[in-house]
């Protein structure tokens, strides 16, 4: 979910992203991204399955250059947890935000003071399946998995801003780094300064 869902940050363009974990994730996972946004009209799409809204033309199809398809995973993730889905474009007088849990019900937008960008919480993974909400390890190792995916994405896009806090606690805050020393310090922090 973690990934998928920092994927569409990059996707957005987004400079900063801000990650939000507790209990390992089967709580809460909260992704915030100051990216391009979501337009209103587009946000039941996100949500819908077998949609996207980036292909519009068969030469959209032919020359898809991204991580996947914004919203690709969404339709999925709400399926099996409640899903909020909060989003502002640049030109939009506010944000709007959905939310779904898999009932596919009509979305029907309402109105949000959110900044540009985009915020998606995942609440209660797997709340309506408990037969793979027993795969979950402890909220120890969950974490461990997201901490690792986290300080590899971190090392792979020194142009964005990244933040991790788990249970409350601030993790890791990587500022963006564009100078030769400031992405070693990021390697530094992460792997240790020998």
């Amino acid at each position: 979910v973690v990934k998928e869902l920092v994927e569409n940050c990059f996707d957005a363009g987004a400079t900063q992203v801000n990650v939000e974990i507790e209990q390992g994730g089967a709580r809460l996972i909260k992704i915030r991204d100051n990216g391009c946004g979501i337009e209103k009209e587009d946000l039941p799409l996100a949500l819908s399955r077998h949609a996207t809204s980036k292909i519009k033309s068969l030469q959209d199809l032919e020359q898809v250059t991204t991580m996947g398809f914004r919203g690709e995973a969404l339709p999925s993730i709400s399926s099996v947890s409640r899903l909020i889905l909060i989003s502002r474009v640049a030109d939009a007088d506010c944000a709007w935000r959905v939310q779904a849990d898999g009932s596919e019900e009509e979305l029907d937008p309402q109105p949000d003071p959110h900044p540009l960008g985009t915020t998606i919480e995942v609440c209660d993974l797997f709340y309506n399946t408990p037969a793979r909400r027993k795969f979950l390890k402890t909220d120890k190792t969950e974490f461990t998995h997201i901490d690792t995916l986290f300080k590899r994405m971190a090392l792979s896009r020194f142009d964005i801003a990244f933040e991790l806090k788990h249970n409350q606690r601030e993790v890791f805050n990587f500022k963006l780094a564009q100078t030769q020393e400031e992405k070693e310090q990021r390697v530094a922090h992460i792997f240790g300064s020998a």
